[in-house]
């Protein structure tokens, strides 16, 4: 025991918790090798929250852009799986695997040294626009409750129906003997390993995805994203003024709603905010999306338009900001 007051503020020091890890969105670079849960694991115990989530998965075999959400921002998970993705690929011609990608084992194998770039770059303008893709029977994609996946393996392959995609643009990067990288930006559900064995397919050799990295999921992309390993370390050390992004940065493109306060009491228990208790009113059209905050900035509910002109209704809402205790030094 010491009557030090240095030394009694040290001690107290290291007995106090780490702070708490921010809600938000934080911008992984996924390594090969490991599963999306994995990194959702990892980010979870480095963070140490238990309200982690990823933004669509990313298979073993592929890298780059999987925002993960931190806290309240989990919310939103679901509105940024709608954003727009973007992937770099490499598709090997004349090999054909199960999983149609490099983890599968070969079923087929051909001859592709002879197909010519002209033929690819006829093939591959067919996969652009308002398409029907079916999934690969290795997926995620469950029937009956029943991932596709666990299906595949257990011999009893599920029949899966072709389902709309779109790809907004398709660009043939390179072609280097066998192997054909393109650059595909493409909304929900598109499978770049369904791209890979359908172009083997209409090119009569079969092929595979035999390499996938991920650029941009929404307003994440390659340029802003930060390695797993250091993500694990910024947050245990609680570094994460710019590493985590605030929850609604994926939602910026949608109007705004300015709420008084009778109306961020309303929306947070449920209730439709009316036009009288809006400081500022966007009538939406029927269906509209919207942020809400309160007057003091923080984000309230996502809102729809409701049947009234002027209404929103809070489909989604967020709890308030905890209070900042100050203590006395």
């Amino acid at each position: 025991m010491t009557d030090d007051p240095m030394q009694t503020d040290t001690t107290e020091a290291q007995s106090a918790p780490p702070p708490e890890t921010p809600a938000g969105f934080v911008n992984v670079d996924k390594p090969t090798g490991i599963t999306s849960f994995d990194v959702v694991r990892r980010v979870r115990r480095a963070a140490r929250t238990k309200k982690v989530g990823h933004t669509g998965t990313l298979d073993p075999l592929a890298t780059g852009v999987l925002p993960i959400a931190l806290g309240e921002a989990t919310k939103l998970v679901d509105e940024l799986m709608d954003a727009r993705k973007r992937y770099r690929g490499v598709i090997t011609l004349g090999v054909e695997t199960d999983t149609f990608d490099s983890d599968g084992d070969v079923v087929a194998e051909s001859d592709a040294s002879a197909v010519s770039s002209d033929a690819i770059e006829r093939a591959l303008g067919a996969f652009e626009g308002d398409l029907m893709q079916t999934p690969p029977a290795f997926s995620a994609v469950k029937r009956d409750g029943v991932p596709a996946y666990k299906a595949a393996r257990a011999g009893k392959p599920h029949q899966l129906e072709p389902r709309p995609v779109t790809v907004y643009s398709l660009i043939l990067v390179s072609i280097e003997a066998t192997h054909v990288t393109v650059d595909v930006e493409c909304g929900k559900g598109f499978y770049m390993r369904a791209l890979a064995s359908e172009l083997g397919a209409a090119l009569g050799v079969g092929g595979h995805l035999s390499a996938l990295r991920r650029t941009a999921v929404g307003r994440f992309n390659e340029a802003a994203s930060v390695p797993l390993a250091e993500v694990e370390e910024r947050l245990a050390e609680c570094d994460t003024e710019a590493l985590v992004h605030a929850p609604d940065s994926v939602i910026l493109d949608w109007p705004a709603v300015i709420l008084g306060r009778e109306s961020v009491g309303a929306a947070r228990n449920g209730r439709d905010v009316r036009p009288s208790l809006v400081d500022l009113v966007r009538a939406g059209d029927p269906g509209e999306r919207a942020r809400g905050y309160g007057p003091d900035g923080a984000l309230v509910a996502l809102l729809e338009s409701g049947a009234i002109p002027g209404s929103w209704h809070p489909y989604r809402v967020f709890p308030a900001p905890k209070a900042k205790i100050l203590t006395e030094r």
